[in-house]
């Protein structure tokens, strides 16, 4: 077998971890630039920057992401001359800003420092960038020599934000297991891919144990101890899972049909401007269990749908029967689904559809 290395994230959780800026960042430079959406940078920046002036890092500029994780503006980005001269990046927000700015900082080859303000993916942790065409469809993964060098997980900016993002985020999570474990099944793995789909694991059970009452703390301001359990496998556990599954820079073990369920949905204009990520591949995960035959994993599921309003028909993603029967070809000829242990076929997508439609 030949030399090879494995990165795995290091990361800060808490309500004060950004205090642990200077002793973790001070040693790869003294200045930065702050990346993220806008709604982050309100959140976040400031504390940020009171964090960073205790070891004399110097905060450059707080700068908008664009909006879209694109080349386009990561090329955009590239342009910027605070960019240019910072000696570190400070990727702040959710998914999209921080794969923008960890696909920047691969390109600069500048070290990336994360801090999620919501809890809806794993990408404050993951060494891959998803990444779209500036309308929001989905165009493809750019894969990471190493994830961000830290994440800093304030789970008192991430408590205050709608409870949307990590709802969605829960759907996300769980698919993890649920694809690599289809994915995987029949292979002879090394020893990084078994690693990885035994720690895809830990992506369902803290999510189906706690994920109910970490929403119902949001809702009442309150940072529990579930809603960290919650935080961690969303963010954590997740991206240690991606990061041994994509070792091979492909998505056949790191993917699966959940996945291919939502890229091709994104062709919907719907899709990118009302529903979140997680969300639509929740619905996927659904999808995914009734193709494999997993009926009792399926009712274990659709149960906590019912429970946490997470989509179980078409309606719920503003998509009709017609445009699902359209796309259903495109999901079966995904790469996420090539590596499957069987053919998945466009009318066995829809016949699980057909069996969701009519519960």
């Amino acid at each position: 077998m030949e030399n090879y290395d494995i990165y795995l994230p290091s990361y800060s959780i808490g309500t004060r971890i950004y205090d642990k800026i200077p002793e973790i960042c001070s040693a790869y430079g003294k200045t930065a630039v702050i990346i993220g959406g806008r709604t982050a940078l309100k959140a976040a920046a400031e504390k940020i920057r009171s964090a960073a002036a205790g070891s004399g890092i110097i905060i450059l500029e707080e700068i908008w992401y664009g909006g879209e994780a694109s080349y386009e503006n990561v090329e955009l980005l590239k342009k910027n001359n605070s960019v240019a001269e910072a000696d570190m990046l400070f990727a702040a927000g959710g998914g999209k800003a921080l794969d923008t700015c960890k696909a920047l900082g691969e390109q600069l080859h500048k070290p990336v420092f994360t801090f999620p303000t919501i809890a809806s993916t794993c990408a404050a942790t993951t060494a891959v960038s998803i990444m779209y065409y500036p309308d929001g469809s989905f165009k493809q993964p750019f894969f990471l020599e190493k994830p961000p060098v830290h994440a800093f997980i304030d789970t008192g900016i991430i408590g205050k934000a709608p409870e949307k993002y990590i709802w969605a985020g829960m759907g996300d999570t769980y698919a993890k297991y649920y694809e690599a474990s289809v994915s995987a099944r029949g292979d002879r793995l090394v020893h990084y891919l078994q690693l990885g789909v035994n720690v895809s694991q830990m992506c369902v059970g803290p999510v189906l144990e706690y994920g109910e009452k970490a929403l119902a703390d949001i809702r009442k301001g309150e940072i529990s101890y579930e809603l960290e359990q919650v935080i961690l496998a969303i963010v954590v556990t997740t991206g240690i899972a991606s990061i041994l599954l994509t070792k091979e820079h492909t998505v056949h073990y790191n993917s699966g049909l959940a996945h291919a369920v939502f890229y091709s949905l994104t062709a919907y204009e719907q899709i990118e401007k009302k529903h979140l990520h997680g969300e639509v591949v929740a619905y996927g995960v659904l999808i995914l269990l009734l193709c494999d035959n997993q009926r009792e994993e399926f009712e274990r599921l659709y149960e906590f749908h019912k429970k946490t309003s997470l989509p179980v028909k078409l309606s719920d993603m503003d998509i009709t029967y017609e445009e699902m029967s359209r796309i259903a070809q495109d999901i079966s000829e995904r790469s996420d689904i090539a590596h499957y242990p069987y053919k998945v076929s466009a009318d066995m997508v829809m016949k699980a559809v057909d069996t969701l439609e009519n519960m």
